[in-house]
């Protein structure tokens, strides 16, 4: 397990929204089709994807992951931050691909 926070400081991170620092994560998924996410992701995850709009937000929610990791240097828009915060979903930034920012996240995860 690893805290949102060190996540965002092990990996150097942008954060767009993180309500809940001492949120923990035991795992995670990689992809960018909702509907794969939806029955393949698990709950107390971080969501890697290149999908970076509210829907992305609704789907964690309904899963119960607890953050998700936008790559290839995508912007959340005001809309999608919102969502996040509402929901109090960690949503962070990286200009890393998403193949590479999997392999960090399982690192920390070990």
């Amino acid at each position: 397990m690893v805290t949102l926070k060190e996540l965002v400081e092990k990996l150097n991170l942008n954060v767009f929204s993180m309500e809940n620092p001492s949120e923990t994560i035991n795992g995670g998924y990689t992809g960018d089709l909702l509907s794969d996410v939806m029955g393949n992701a698990k709950e107390d995850s971080i969501f890697i994807t290149i999908q970076a709009h509210k829907n992305s937000v609704a789907v964690a929610s309904l899963i119960g992951i607890k953050a998700i990791l936008l790559c290839n240097g995508r912007v959340a828009d005001n809309e999608m931050i919102e969502a996040a915060k509402e929901e109090k979903i960690g949503l962070f930034g990286t200009k890393e691909n998403q193949f590479t920012s999997s392999y960090l996240v399982a690192n920390l995860l070990k």
